[in-house]
């Protein structure tokens, strides 16, 4: 497919340079200065012709350039660092002299909301084929996590970008998440993070980019991951219980995943509740968390749910808080002396 040649351009490196630009340690940025490998990872992101493609942290523009070679309908750049105005607005002016549109937003992602910026025009059935709409990112690592994990909560409830359709999104994670997104049961990598994105979407890990391909050179190498929403999630249930109760699982990865159940209820039902939950939900409480399938989490919270019925005060209960209060053995310890207004 022939790409899109634009007005002569200065490289990454030359923008850098003449603009004095450098990566904020605390913002976590790396940029990528290679164009072929900033193609390569476009062209995974499969056809942006007549697509309305939002960009997110572009920086100074590696991977945007590339977009703009493929031709997309619309271009929206989302970032949050100011200091690249200037070379996100050359990028604009060399596309608009090719007729291109690309508009540039300064905000932080985590906050902004996309579907605000994208045409209804654009929506999809869900159990249609994807939309003309593709999310793209270099994602710095600070924010991979916990911005996906708010993507896949938007996507079970089909909000933000993903009220138009199965929205698809082809990013960069910190190698280590990559591996751990497409992570099958019995994988050592398997985590919280696989179940929650296996259960509602399919995720692709592409290849392995070096370290040293970056400016500055992280620590670590990089995944080129896409994720595809799935036309029928693999859990019947609503993001938040199905996160809470993996989550738990998950809190004692080495131990028999009953033991992370158990975190679920008071320490005076744990033992009886947590069996209970296993033989509602006809599995092994010995089994090991990363040997349970998503279909198998999908059934303890089923088990979970009942029981929350059965003691609607269950609800209420949070592990993590009932540790900061004193327990009922070291009680007899304590004498009150004196209580002052």
């Amino acid at each position: 497919m022939p790409t899109l040649r634009l007005p002569p351009l200065p490289n990454i490196r030359e923008i850098l340079k003449m603009y004095h630009l450098r990566a904020m340690k605390q913002l976590s940025q790396n940029f990528i200065l290679n164009e072929n490998l900033t193609d390569k990872i476009i062209k995974k992101a499969g056809i942006l012709s007549d697509c309305h493609v939002i960009e997110v942290g572009p920086g100074p523009g590696g991977l945007t350039r590339s977009i703009i070679k493929r031709e997309p309908k619309k271009l929206i750049v989302i970032e949050k660092d100011k200091r690249f105005k200037p070379s996100l607005e050359m990028l604009t002016d060399a596309f608009a002299a090719v007729n291109g549109k690309m508009e540039i937003i300064f905000d932080d992602v985590m906050t902004f909301h996309m579907e605000n910026v994208l045409p209804s025009t654009e929506t999809k059935t869900w159990t249609d084929k994807c939309p003309r709409i593709k999310i793209i990112g270099n994602l710095p690592f600070n924010v991979s996590t916990p911005l996906i994990i708010k993507w896949l909560r938007a996507i079970s409830e089909k909000t933000g970008p993903w009220k138009f359709g199965r929205t698809r999104m082809t990013l960069t994670f910190q190698k280590e998440v990559a591996e751990r997104l497409i992570a099958e049961p019995l994988d050592t990598q398997r985590c919280r993070l696989s179940v929650m994105a296996q259960a509602w979407t399919q995720p692709i890990l592409h290849f392995i980019i070096p370290g040293t391909a970056f400016l500055p050179k992280p620590d670590v190498d990089v995944g080129l991951v896409t994720l595809v929403p799935l036309t029928v999630p693999r859990t019947k249930h609503e993001f938040a219980i199905f996160e809470k109760v993996t989550r738990h699982i998950f809190s004692f990865r080495q131990k028999y995943s009953i033991r992370g159940i158990e975190t679920l209820f008071p320490l005076e039902y744990r033992t009886e509740l947590g069996q209970m939950m296993y033989k509602l939900a006809d599995l092994d409480p010995q089994r090991r968390p990363m040997t349970l399938t998503v279909e198998d989490i999908d059934s303890l919270v089923s088990a979970y749910k009942y029981l929350l019925e059965k003691y609607p005060n269950l609800k209420f209960y949070e592990y993590r808080t009932s540790r900061h209060i004193v327990s009922l053995s070291q009680t007899k310890n304590i004498e009150v002396i004196e209580c002052t207004n």
